[in-house]
Order: structure tokens, then C-alpha cells, then sequence
């Protein structure tokens, strides 16, 4: 029997029905309809809001949230699918149901009152509402302790000032998960599309991540009620267990653009003639294309251990930045060497090498740079911070 050629050891035989079915679910879905529209768009950096909808009608936001806020309920591995099938097609929209799901509804789920969760996460399921999440600042996003945004109770109010930036679906958001300093230590805050003093700018000149809207966010004496203060986290503990649940879904996202990157180059080596034979049947590429095999056969199964670690509740922060460091880096340096197995041809967006490759220079970075997740791994080895 012919080994799969994305699934050598077979991972897809450790996934329950369920899981399995929530992968299909959603590789149809990007097969379908991101696939066939996501180079343009990346090309004329739009974010396909069009699909925004059907991304909530599959269940996909805040899918591993209870189903009383009509979400799906579905375990940590099924959410992992999710992020593997989304970035098979681009990272734009992984990041965009990533940021949804793990780093808006996620904190009012875990950090807000149930007034806060009926209020705002059915609607945020559904997709009427769409949030931002406001941690980094223009200073640097890999020091949160060092945050100049402040937050001033002003009678049964909050009076908020400072900026933040590179804030996925900053000028889409109705909602914005906003972390200011305030007398009592870091806290969360929803500032709402509208409020006097708030304003979103996009960023523009991207060539990473073009499908995806990135903002920065202003707040010129925001006046923000205390009913929309998440009163049950203070300090750095807020933002930093939200970063954790995202980096999560990014351990298993970039496996999808790697099997993307190698997907097309296999087809392509096969066809390509040189000096009369395929590119395939040469010794150089048969050995590149099966380190990559090698590479993403690891990453499967780091991602679906942290997964089984995650729904028995033993996940620890350490784990998660292992295997972002390790599936970023596997993926970036597949899609580098797709696009030149591609030769000439892997510099437009025709084909898919180069968009990915692009896109993963900012999901490398963002959430955690790799030299930040080596230093968390090397802390943990010695007990003494680097930091």
C-alpha cells in the first residue's frame, strides 16, 4: 500500500471521527473557496470578507468555546485541523479566525462575566462581530511588560490613552480586546467601534499577510465603561494566556502552507522537462522533497501530542513554543525551497510557494519571535532567564 505523500506515518489515524470529519469539513471549505480566490486577493491586498460568513456558518469561530454561546464545543486537536486546513490555503485567514476565536472571544470567555460572554460571543460566533486584539505597541511587541498604554478610572469609568500596532483585523473589528496599564497592574478592556477617541488606521505596503487587514489602533481619552472591563485577570497573566491559546492554533497552521508549498512543487517537478527527464527524477530534488516529507511528518506529530496535552489539560507554555519555533521554521524553509524548485516560475503568485513563504515571515515573528520561543525552551532547560 502507497504511503499518503503529506501523511507518511500515518497521523491521521491517531484523529477521532469527529476530528477527522472537522478536517474534511474544512479542507473542502478551502479547497472550494479559498483556493480559487486567495491569489488575487493577496495580489490586490484584500481581505476576503465575502467568506467571512461561511467561515461562521461551519462553525469555525470560537469553536472550541461552549456550545450555550453557540459555539461548536470542539476539543483542542479539531481546533488545531481548523488552523492546519485554513493555511493550507493562506495564513491571512487562519490569522483572521486565530485572532477571532483565540485572542477575542477566548478572554471574554475566560476573563469576562456572563453578562460580557451573552453580550458579545454568540455574535462574535455568528460573525457579526468581529474583534481585535490590542497587546503590541510601536515600541516593540516582545517586552508586554513595557506597555505606555494606560487605562484611569474616572468615576464609574475608564479613561484610556496610548496606541497599539500590527493589529490583525484592526479596521474590520467592531470590538477591541485592549491591555493598558492602570493602578492595579495590566488590564483588559472592550472598546467598542464608535467610542469618541478611538481610531483604527490600516497599514498599507505590506508584502506579508496582504489578505489579512493590519491596523494600528490610537486611543485619545477613550472613555470606557466599567461594564466593559474583564474583571477576572490583572497583570500579565491576561494577554500572555491568550497569546498562549493563539500560538497554539499557529503550531498547527504553517503545517498547511508546508503541505501546500510541497503539494504543488511534486506536481510540478513531475511535469517540468529538463535535459529530458522530469525535474522529479533527479537525485536533488527527490532528496529536498523528502526532507520536506521529513520535516512536516515531525511537525504532524509535535502538534497532535501538544494536542492531547492541551484536552487533558496538562499543555504547558513551554510546549506550545517548542512547536511554534519548530513548525515555523519547518515551514518557511519548505516554501523557500519550493519556490526555487519552481525556478522562475515560483516568484508570482500563480503559484503558491512565494504567497506562503511571504506570509510566514510574519507568522514567525508575530506572537512570539523564534528567538523569544528559543529563550523560553533555554529557560526551561536551565532555570535562569536570558530575557
Amino acid at each position: 500500500m502507497a504511503l499518503h505523500p503529506y501523511d507518511l506515518y500515518d497521523v491521521r489515524s491517531l484523529l477521532s471521527e469527529e476530528e477527522r470529519a472537522v478536517q474534511d469539513t474544512v479542507a473542502r471549505f478551502t479547497d472550494e473557496r479559498v483556493i480559487p480566490i486567495i491569489g488575487d486577493a493577496f495580489d490586490q491586498g484584500r481581505f476576503p470578507k465575502e467568506l467571512v460568513p461561511e467561515i461562521a456558518e461551519l462553525g469555525l469561530l470560537g469553536s472550541s468555546l461552549p456550545e450555550k454561546y453557540g459555539c461548536a464545543g470542539l476539543n483542542a486537536v479539531s481546533y488545531g485541523l481548523i488552523c492546519q486546513e485554513l493555511e493550507r490555503g493562506d495564513s491571512g485567514i487562519r490569522s483572521f479566525v486565530s485572532v477571532q476565536s483565540s485572542l477575542c472571544m477566548y478572554p471574554i470567555y475566560a476573563y469576562g462575566t456572563e453578562e460580557q460572554r451573552e453580550r458579545w460571543l454568540p455574535g462574535m460566533a455568528r460573525g457579526q462581530i468581529i474583534g481585535c486584539f490590542g497587546l503590541t505597541e510601536p515600541h516593540g511587541g516582545s517586552d508586554p511588560a513595557n506597555m505606555k498604554t494606560n487605562a484611569k478610572k474616572n468615576g464609574a469609568d475608564w479613561i484610556l490613552n496610548g496606541s497599539k500596532m500590527w493589529i490583525t483585523n484592526g479596521n474590520l473589528a467592531d470590538i477591541a480586546i485592549v491591555w493598558a496599564q492602570t493602578d492595579e497592574g495590566i488590564q483588559g478592556f472592550v472598546v467598542e467601534k464608535g467610542t469618541p477617541g478611538f481610531a483604527a488606521q490600516e497599514i498599507k505596503h505590506k508584502m506579508s499577510l496582504r489578505a489579512s487587514v493590519t491596523s494600528s489602533l490610537f486611543f485619545d481619552n477613550v472613555r470606557v465603561p466599567e461594564a466593559n472591563r474583564l474583571p477576572n485577570v490583572k497583570g500579565l497573566k491576561g494577554p500572555l494566556g491568550c497569546l498562549t491559546q493563539a500560538r497554539y492554533g499557529i503550531t498547527w497552521g504553517p503545517i498547511g502552507a508546508a503541505i501546500a508549498c510541497l503539494d504543488e512543487v511534486l506536481g510540478y517537478t513531475k511535469e517540468r522537462i529538463l535535459f529530458d527527464r522530469p525535474v522529479a527524477a533527479t537525485q536533488s530534488a527527490q532528496i529536498k522533497m523528502a526532507e520536506m516529507a521529513r520535516r512536516i511528518t515531525l511537525a504532524q506529530l509535535l502538534v497532535v501530542q501538544l494536542g492531547r496535552l492541551k484536552d487533558a489539560g496538562n499543555m504547558q507554555p513551554t510546549q506550545v513554543s517548542l512547536a511554534k519555533w519548530n513548525n515555523c521554521r519547518m515551514a518557511i524553509d519548505i516554501a523557500r525551497e519550493c519556490r526555487d524548485l519552481l525556478g522562475g516560475a515560483g516568484i508570482t503568485t500563480e503559484h503558491s510557494a512565494i504567497r506562503h513563504a511571504l506570509n510566514l515571515e510574519s507568522v514567525i515573528t508575530y506572537e512570539g519571535t523564534e528567538t523569544i520561543h528559543q529563550l523560553v525552551v533555554g529557560r526551561e532547560l536551565t532555570g535562569i532567564s536570558a530575557f
